[in-house]
């Protein structure tokens, strides 16, 4: 595949992230999160490029978040290294009903943490467990709920 083929998909993938993301804010952004976007989780099981595609989408749909008051910037940095890490993870993936796991697990340890310490700033009436519970959640309901009808789509 030449290199303006691979530029195009990654652009699409981030494109279509970055707009579902921003097409339903209230359920993007927040603690309890159902982002519809993170379906695309197991693309990186089939093609690598969707690796940067998701990054660069989370990238995109967090900053124009942090521009409209949705989230703040933290959400940027740690929010787009937790889909760069799950999207390389799920790259090397090769069990199915294992695909949509990493963006599950991976977002809740950091998002969870990020939301206790950085944006709480570590208050207690908000504990780690349920920050960290309430991500893995959302996740396992988008990420398994539609991923695995996208994955038997494709």
């Amino acid at each position: 595949m030449n290199k303006t083929s691979r530029l195009a998909r990654i652009a699409l993938i981030s494109a279509a992230y970055a707009v579902l993301t921003l097409a339903f804010p209230p359920l993007s952004y927040g603690p309890i999160q159902l982002r519809i976007s993170e379906a695309m989780c197991i693309l990186p099981f089939f093609m690598v490029d969707a690796v940067w595609g998701l990054t660069i989408g989370c990238f995109l749909a967090n900053v124009i978040g942090v521009s409209f008051g949705m989230t703040l910037p933290w959400d940027v940095l740690i929010g787009t290294l937790a889909t760069f890490i799950a999207a390389y993870m799920t790259s090397k993936i090769k069990i199915k009903w294992l695909l949509p796991l990493p963006a599950v697990v991976v977002n809740a340890i950091m998002v969870g943490v990020m939301l206790t310490y950085i944006i709480l700033d570590g208050a207690e009436s908000i504990p780690l467990w349920y920050n960290i519970l309430t991500v893995f959640a959302g996740q396992a309901i988008v990420c398994y709920g539609l991923g695995f009808p996208l994955y038997a789509f494709m």
